[in-house]
């Protein structure tokens, strides 16, 4: 691994502050580590300062204690979606069915792979075919397909009715606050990734209302939603047959909400 000296690093350190890297230190040793000779590492420096992400810099981002490989043009999982994962795993029993819808970096699905019992993580899927890619990869030590499509549009019609959890990072940003989003964001992760239309629940009606189609009686949908966004999608929610709780976590900055398909009523015929 290559080498600065205290003035270089020094020097590197100042140039990522001045460009608004709040962790200039500790972006100055990823992308020495990451570099391998001064001429990668100026190219890199140079592709940061312009507000590219750190995270296609490196080629992985940090997620669950784990490092999730990112290609550019691929949304960056964040921090904050350890929430989801967590929220995920508390209502999932032993030997849960788990697919995942809008993947991009399959990273919610490596996450559960650790936290889960003996979990059969049936699918991933993702519209943006840069994205399948990068889940592929990143989920093919674990056997998981990685299906291109809208949503459960790709998932076998046999599996209707009997997926006991469904996660999805869909995106809940409304299409006028994009514009107020960090630059780096807005300017190289794809749109289809976090636009999610006027009020921020136009994926999130879609993928309520297929839910209740796809999950088996007491399965559960878990996804991320914005705090401010938690009324409405409850009544989404509850309209598509589900029962929803959410959980919240202030350290993150986090709001993710679980619903939870009922089940069919003793003597009688499943509500759904």
């Amino acid at each position: 691994m290559m080498s600065v000296s205290p003035a270089e690093h020094d020097a590197l350190v100042g140039r990522l502050w001045r460009a608004g890297c709040v962790w200039a230190e500790d972006e100055a040793r990823l992308l020495v580590a990451a570099a391998g000779s001064p001429a990668r590492l100026a190219g890199l420096v140079d592709r940061r300062v312009s507000g590219e992400p750190l995270e296609y810099l490196l080629g992985w981002a940090e997620f669950c204690g784990e490092r999730i490989g990112v290609d550019p043009g691929v949304f960056v999982p964040r921090a904050r979606t350890a929430l989801l994962v967590s929220a995920a795993a508390a209502v999932t029993g032993p030997a849960a069915t788990v697919v995942e819808l809008c993947c991009g970096s399959g990273a919610v699905t490596r996450a559960l792979a650790r936290r889960l019992v003996a979990p059969r993580l049936r699918a991933a899927v993702d519209l943006d075919p840069v994205a399948v890619a990068c889940a592929r990869r990143n989920l093919a030590a674990l056997a998981v397909p990685v299906f291109a499509g809208d949503l459960f549009g790709p998932l076998p019609a046999a599996w209707r009715g009997s997926l006991d959890l469904v996660v999805a990072n869909a995106p809940y940003v409304p299409t006028a606050a994009i514009a107020l989003m960090p630059s780096e964001s807005r300017g190289y992760e794809p749109s289809v990734a976090v636009d999610g239309g006027p009020d921020g629940l136009a994926v999130l009606r879609r993928v309520a209302a297929g839910a209740s189609n796809w999950l088996a009686p007491g399965g559960h949908l878990v996804v991320e939603v914005g705090e401010a966004q938690v009324d409405e999608f409850r009544a989404v929610l509850t309209d598509a047959g589900l029962v929803p709780a959410v959980a919240n976590d202030g350290a993150l900055d986090a709001t993710a909400m679980t619903a939870c398909r009922r089940t069919a009523v003793a003597g009688g015929p499943d509500e759904n």
